[in-house]
């Protein structure tokens, strides 16, 4: 393809360069999974964000990550699909329709069910579409082709499915249980959508008399207004204490109810006073001891908090006033003796904050044991789930090594119902795909199912399963990588792996990236209440999404949280900057080279060999930390390779050619100007897409986009062992001139005499070849090089792997502190040679070492001796 018009603004404007860009990837489809037969597939699912609001930083560093992955993939010649979508978020987006309603003063019931989801439907399409608008600005490779969400058609099928499947299997069962109940939302919650916190509570202690008058037993609660539901008390059957008195009862105070004494070994004899109060309908160990002992189940509390019927003269009262009261009423009839401060640990729904009700319901559970045994079995095999890092795999295990029964029932209207009817006159109860056909006969569970319950079916639900002919589905399940966060691996990732087993008989993918989260520059958490939240859109317009992505992609290492710092994202755009004027220097001097003019045949520099050696270097060493999902090391490779060797030293060396008269040597680093920065952008694309589309389309290239560029391989034929030694050599002693010069405040354009004294002639022979290099960096106003030069006197001197360099300035120089400054030298270079001694003395080292490593200690031996001898006989020189 012939190269676009050269020019290229002046400054960098990561807005304008950003804008144009998406639209152009989107429309021209390079995003689409093409299901070329000829290409192996390469699939990432996205996490699927909830449609409840914007995208936080959060979202910006996990889809960073996984598109650095699947534009790496595609150029690399997968078929790579990237596959969108989103989650209806039961609660939580239910939460936020309802409370949009109570501004209008109005509730759900107000508007009946069907009304409702017509507003949480208006919703969903108002949020998917500020999270798309926020995808195309971060430049996710997205494939809208396949956009699914957790409530759509397909998706819908498959949880029916699912449902039904396990219905028939036994695994899904209906059972009364204590639940986890938000009295704010009235709905049920898993266990871990309960955060515990510590609160500061109180022991209530109380004497319950005995029915025969004989006395009374004593027993304590953290939450006294359940007393009224209380149905036996339960001491250990071989406490000497109160064995006697078990199968007697006594009176519940208030309630005048007679309980029975049951003997348990549940009860600790050591705790309290090794008497514990039941009330099987609002606790989860008394629910069980309850069943043991056939107890009846009295509840006494209603779905919103308040205390019901059952509750004597307390009904009405919200649970907490109740306990204020019914304390003070127990004290009057001196029931109540003591109260005790205690802290204890208190549930809390996740989503609304309020204090979680133990509570005994109705709901649908699953029966997790047969799943997680399958799960556990998988990470025994070959083909199990891989953690990267692999330390979250214990966490993963111990989790589903100890699962309990999952309520998976939500007492909601948002969210997929569930597929259960009951007969309005038998009671029976059928679950199906569709409603029974004498419909009339028949309510449907009024119910809505967990939204972990369809986000698990996840990777396979999104390709077209049930439908297991599906060509999605045969193609690109299972996937190759999940990215999510460590703080979701019970919620999601867990549920994703028993459930793929379970129904497609595969891992859902094969490996897991786990990252952390993202913090303040303090370390803080980020929320509302700190207001220390950054929203990524605020970063990007500020710096452009390139310079957020490489931060995010680089701030951490696998696993680990990541602190947020404006001052990184401006060093990152101030390194966009820098790639941008000198890709503007490299254009001006190609001369309207084309790609098919590109040729590194010709006779190349030192430098040319140099940065096509470190090139090669580069890619190999990107393309394996990709592999590794370190993107921290990927970003401080090619940092350090475009700032360094590429803008700081090879595009000045390039001048030399470019300014000179030798046209050959011209059209050479034309050449490998051209190449080294196309292949340098096709490594730079998946951290920084916007910039590297901007400049690569600017350059000699082929094809429509960077982004279905090939992936650069490293090669042989271009790597020059000798050049990169001649190089580093000529560095150095550039390096160590401008230091000098530095130190001395002598400026680069004032001449200075310089003589170099090589260690031999091989040593020679490289000055030689790099005279060029030396004369126009050093700007000596006479260059003396050769291995036996006298010792100029008066000189400012360094010693350098292989050479000696003397700097006479007469004048500028003070004599004693450059003797301090070598003295200074000598002292660094004897703890050197000591310490390598010592380590080659060291039998330990000696035996367990590799020989490689043992050469190197050797080599370093010698060279650091070298200089020793050479500091000291400068500064014998100097004193004489």
């Amino acid at each position: 393809m012939e190269n676009q018009e050269l020019t290229m603004p002046t400054k960098y404007s990561p807005q304008d360069t950003e804008a144009k860009w998406y639209p152009f990837w989107v429309n021209g489809k390079f995003f689409e999974a093409t299901g070329d037969e000829t290409k192996k597939p390469y699939t990432i699912v996205i996490p699927p964000p909830n449609v409840t609001g914007k995208l936080h930083l959060g979202h910006a560093w996990d889809t960073t990550l996984q598109d650095i992955l699947i534009r790496t993939k595609r150029m690399q010649g997968y078929d790579a699909l990237w596959l969108p979508g989103m989650d209806h978020a039961g609660i939580a987006t239910q939460a936020k329709v309802e409370g949009k309603l109570r501004e209008e003063g109005l509730s759900r019931y107000d508007l009946g069910r069907e009304k409702f989801l017509e507003k949480s439907w208006e919703w969903k399409e108002e949020y998917a579409s500020h999270i798309r608008q926020q995808w195309s600005k971060l430049g996710l490779a997205l494939d809208y082709s396949r956009e699914r969400f957790t409530l759509d058609e397909g998706l819908s099928k498959a949880v029916r499915e699912v449902f039904v499947r396990l219905y028939e299997k036994g695994l899904i069962y209906r059972g009364e249980y204590i639940i986890n109940w938000d009295p704010q939302t009235k709905t049920a919650l898993s266990d871990i959508e309960v955060i515990y916190k510590d609160v500061q509570g109180a022991f209530y202690h109380m004497k319950y008399p005995l029915v025969d008058g004989s006395g009374y037993i004593e027993v304590a609660t953290t939450r006294p207004e359940t007393m009224l539901g209380d149905t036996a008390v339960a001491v250990h059957p071989e406490d000497d204490r109160y064995k006697h008195l078990i199968g007697k009862k006594v009176k519940l105070p208030i309630v005048g109810r007679e309980i029975e004494i049951v003997g348990d070994d549940y009860v600790d004899m050591e705790f309290g006073s090794g008497a514990v109060k039941i009330t099987p309908a609002h606790d989860p160990n008394d629910f069980e001891i309850g069943n043991r002992h056939n107890l009846e189940r009295v509840l006494v509390m209603s779905e919103d908090g308040k205390m019901n019927e059952n509750a004597d003269k307390y009904q009405g009262m919200d649970r907490f006033e109740c306990r204020k009261q019914i304390v003070k009423d127990l004290q009057d009839m001196g029931v109540l003796f003591k109260i005790e401060e205690h802290t204890h640990s208190v549930g809390h729904s996740e989503r609304s904050g309020a204090v979680v009700e133990p509570y005994l319901s109705t709901q649908w559970f699953v029966k997790m044991e047969p799943l997680a045994e399958a799960a556990i079995e998988l990470q025994k095999s070959e083909g199990k789930v891989n953690f990267v890092p692999d330390r979250f795999e214990k966490t993963y295990l111990h989790w589903i090594e100890n699962i309990r029964d999952w309520c998976i029932s939500r007492q909601l209207w948002w969210g997929h119902r569930i597929p259960a009817w009951y007969h309005k006159e038998t009671g029976e109860v059928y679950v199906g795909h569709e409603a029974p056909a004498d419909i009339e006969n028949w309510q449907q569970d009024e119910d809505v199912l967990d939204t972990w319950f369809s986000s698990a079916l996840w990777p396979f639900s999104t390709m077209g399963w049930p439908d297991e002919d599906s060509a999605d589905f045969k193609r690109y399940y299972s996937t190759d990588v999940l990215v999510t966060g460590y703080d979701i691996i019970y919620f999601w990732v867990a549920r994703m792996i028993f459930q793929g087993l379970e129904f497609t008989d595969e891992r859902p993918f094969k490996d897991v990236l786990i990252h952390g989260l993202v913090r303040d520059s303090q370390g803080r958490k980020m929320s509302k209440s700190l207001g220390n939240g950054v929203d990524p859109m605020d970063v990007i317009d500020k710096y452009g999404a390139d310079a957020l992505r490489f931060f995010l992609a680089t701030g951490s290492s696998p696993g680990n949280d990541l602190r947020f710092y404006w001052e990184k994202v401006e060093s990152t755009w101030n390194f966009a900057n820098k790639i941008w004027n000198a890709s503007r220097f490299a254009l001006m001097n190609m001369n309207g080279l084309k790609y098919e003019e590109i040729d590194l045949s010709g006779e190349k520099s030192i430098a040319d060999q140099w940065i096509l050696t470190r090139l090669q270097e580069t890619i190999e060493s990107v393309t394996r930390l990709t592999e590794a999902y370190e993107f921290g090391e990927v970003g401080r490779v090619l940092y350090n390779f475009i700032w360094d060797d590429f803008c700081d030293w090879y595009i000045e060396m390039a001048k030399l050619p470019l300014y000179g008269d030798n046209e050959e040597a011209k059209k050479t680093t034309r050449s490998v100007l051209a190449y080294v920065l196309d292949h340098t952008l096709r490594l730079l694309h998946p951290l920084m897409p916007f910039i590297t589309e901007e400049i690569w389309q600017h350059l000699p290239h082929e094809g429509e986009s960077i982004t279905v560029a090939a992936w650069p391989e490293k090669q042989e034929s271009l790597m020059f062992a000798n050049a990169v030694a001649d190089f580093n050599l000529l560095k150095d002693i550039i390096r160590s001139v401008r230091n000098t010069r530095s130190e001395l405040n002598v400026p680069m354009s004032k001449q200075i005499e310089l003589h170099i004294k090589a260690k031999d002639d091989q040593v020679l022979d490289q000055l030689n070849r790099g005279l060029q290099y030396i004369e126009k960096f050093c700007n000596p106003s006479e260059l003396k090089i050769g291995t036996d030069l006298p010792t100029p006197e008066k000189s400012m001197s360094n010693v350098l792997t292989g050479v000696e360099l003397y700097l006479p300035l007469a004048g500028l120089l003070d004599l004693d502190a450059e003797i301090a400054r070598l003295e200074k030298e000598l002292e660094k270079f004897d703890k050197e040679v000591e310490r390598v001694q010592k380590k080659l003395s060291n039998q330990g080292f000696i035996a367990k070492a590799p020989e490689k490593v043992i050469e190197e200690e050797k080599a370093k031996e010698k060279d650091y001796t070298e200089k020793r001898e050479a500091v000291k006989a400068r500064i014998a020189e100097l004193k004489g």
